[in-house]
């Protein structure tokens, strides 16, 4: 039995290079707790493991799957050589001896003395007032399954708010009435607020969250996820880095792996888009260009702003997003627009959320399809916001068709790692984004509410 190394992509794939693809039994395992013992089935040939250090995730590995059973003292010799250097790292930081293997009953860890335990505590004993803000459309029993996983957050002070976004029914109003008082574990229920938002389109519903919510941090994360428990913990630490941090985004991962075309889809780089368990910040002047390639600073599905950037940036654009005709892109304009205002950007992978691909062809079509119109979007978009960055652009075009010519993980390799069928799509995709944001500016600019309607 071989595993694949931890990978720093946030993602370790096998099956859809080789074309012999089997659905992935997906785990967490926590290194200082006792290992499980391992053995395939049937239906899994192969086993998706998010590995954890004191609840810090460190890695992901794939793990092929045989019929004979790995007892915990098996798993963690062949686990070893793949979680040695990130374990180290930690025991490194923390001035204490690296440990030499991994038994079957887990790495021992003092957690009273564990720094990255001790500053989560320390967080926590300071936690700012967050507001959760969820938006969905006609998607109640995700929604339930979203509110569930809030409810069981590690967090003492937030609420969720709710925003319902041109609704067909009333399912999703019917979804916070039925909430319980209590929580399944006898404490208080989280406050859930609901608000309606008529106007079609996911910056509409945004804003109209942002606006509802009491917090001064606004996390935003999408109906068809599940956040960690820690979330909250850590999307504050990230805003703990510097006091300059005015927004922090967080790694997406798969929540299943049951068809090729959610692993085609990891492949092409996913929601992480390479970025890693390696946390960072970004600025204005860092290494990293906030206009290109397509900032890898974060994704719409996991990301928190300070109330004061997002309202610097003026909110997020309604003529972005899923819901008009530019499909995407808020997400990424409003996290540009955040740096090109001075703020920082922390990415803090242990603030993580799994997400529900798409699981046919269709749906991955549709979503690559709207990746591409919502990239070229972006950038006119930019330009009608910022047109001073009309010559940095400028300046970046001969890194820009390099790029293309030899893509990394982001959003210009999705036309690299996909069936040419999909490619193809895409880049027809890239081409009509550029229309779709003025047309969609028109749009959005005669929409009224119903209210106002005469």
């Amino acid at each position: 039995m071989t595993i694949s190394a931890p990978s720093e992509t946030g993602s370790a794939f096998l099956g859809t290079a080789s074309g012999d693809f089997s659905p992935a039994l997906m785990m967490e395992v926590e290194l200082t707790e006792p290992l499980p013992a391992i053995h395939g089935d049937p239906q899994h040939r192969r086993a998706w493991i998010l590995c954890r250090l004191g609840t810090e995730p460190v890695g992901t590995c794939i793990v092929p799957l045989s019929s004979d059973r790995l007892t915990p003292d098996q798993f963690g010799e062949q686990l070893w050589p793949n979680v040695q250097e990130a374990v180290n790292l930690r025991f490194m930081q923390a001035g204490l001896p690296v440990p030499s293997r991994l038994p079957g009953s887990g790495i021992e860890i003092e957690p009273s003395s564990w720094p990255y335990l001790l500053r989560r505590t320390e967080i926590l004993s300071g936690a700012p007032f967050i507001s959760v803000v969820v938006c969905t459309r006609d998607r109640a029993e995700r929604l339930g399954n979203c509110l569930s996983y809030l409810d069981g957050q590690e967090y003492p002070r937030f609420e969720i708010v709710v925003v319902d976004n041109a609704p067909s029914s009333d399912a999703t109003r019917s979804v916070i009435d039925s909430r319980s008082d209590a929580g399944e574990d006898g404490r208080p229920a989280v406050p859930c607020r609901y608000v309606r938002e008529q106007r079609a389109g996911l910056s509409w519903a945004r804003n109209a969250g942002a606006a509802a919510a009491t917090g001064d941090v606004i996390a935003f994360v999408d109906d068809d996820e599940r956040p960690d428990r820690y979330w909250l913990a850590e999307i504050a630490r990230g805003f703990g880095r510097s006091a300059d941090v005015g927004c922090v985004s967080g790694m997406i991962l798969p929540a299943r792996l049951d068809t090729p075309f959610q692993e085609m889809f990891e492949v092409a780089g996913g929601h992480s888009k390479g970025r890693g368990f390696t946390a960072d910040i970004f600025s204005k002047d860092g290494s990293q260009s906030p206009l290109y390639p397509n900032p890898p600073f974060g994704a719409g599905g996991n990301m928190a702003f300070h109330r004061e950037p997002l309202n610097r940036i003026r909110g997020f654009d309604v003529a972005m997003g899923a819901g008009t005709p530019t499909r995407g892109g808020e997400d990424s304009l409003a996290l540009t627009l955040t740096l090109l205002c001075g703020y920082k950007i922390a990415y803090e992978p242990s603030a993580f959320v799994y997400h529900e691909h798409y699981q046919d062809l269709e749906g991955l079509g549709r979503q690559l399809h709207g990746y591409g119109i919502g990239l070229m979007s972006f950038y006119t978009a930019l330009l009608r916001h910022r047109p001073t960055v009309l010559l940095e652009l400028l300046h970046l075009l001969p890194a820009a068709i390099n790029y293309l010519k030899k893509p990394k993980a982001s959003s210009a390799a999705l036309s690299w790692r996909l069936p040419d069928d999909l490619r193809r799509r895409y880049r027809k995709a890239l081409l009509s984004g550029v229309f779709a944001y003025p047309r969609s500016v028109r749009v959005q600019s005669k929409l009224k509410l119903p209210e106002q309607k005469k």
